[in-house]
């Protein structure tokens, strides 16, 4: 009978400090993968949309901004309004490398815009994305600069305005 006795009392206590034990603290929230460009790695197990390898312009950053001083005809509407800047670009390069579904991201004005989306249109096929050795489409975003020439200067894939 008092080991009955005793037994109960331990289970009750056990019962009762069970209810007054504090529940862990919540993991603190993961913050999100960034990705930038040159430091892409191939994982062990990457998402189903994520390339190993990035879409590349053909000739590379250099070759992308020769394109634009070429190609890239400055607006009358904007060069009367002295406007410059560039126009945030928004396509998907396929797996044939060709862009396609442009749209502006981040406008200047209409007639840039019309001009950014002409000359994206008109864009030699890239080299497409690689995922596990087959090209994929991947999303790009890319600035198309307006200015006047001699203002516009291109060094190691970026695009500055002087």
């Amino acid at each position: 009978m008092k080991y009955t006795l005793l037994a109960f009392l331990l289970l009750a206590a056990g019962a009762v400090s069970a209810q007054t034990t504090p529940a862990p603290a919540p993991a603190a929230a993961k913050q999100p993968t960034v990705l930038r460009p040159g430091r892409m790695q191939v994982q062990a197990k990457p998402a189903a949309n994520r390339p190993d390898v990035a879409p590349q312009y053909a000739g590379g950053a250099q070759a992308l901004g020769q394109y634009f001083q070429e190609n890239v005809q400055y607006p009358e509407a904007a060069r009367s309004k002295g406007l410059s800047g560039q126009v945030l670009v928004g396509f998907t390069v396929g797996t044939d490398g060709h862009a396609s579904e442009a749209k502006v991201v981040k406008g200047l004005s209409p007639e840039c815009d019309a001009e950014a989306l002409r000359v994206i249109a008109a864009m030699p096929a890239w080299k497409p994305a690689l995922r596990k050795g087959q090209p994929v489409a991947v999303p790009v975003q890319l600035p198309v600069p307006f200015g006047y020439s001699q203002d516009l200067k291109v060094e190691k894939s970026k695009v500055k305005f002087e």
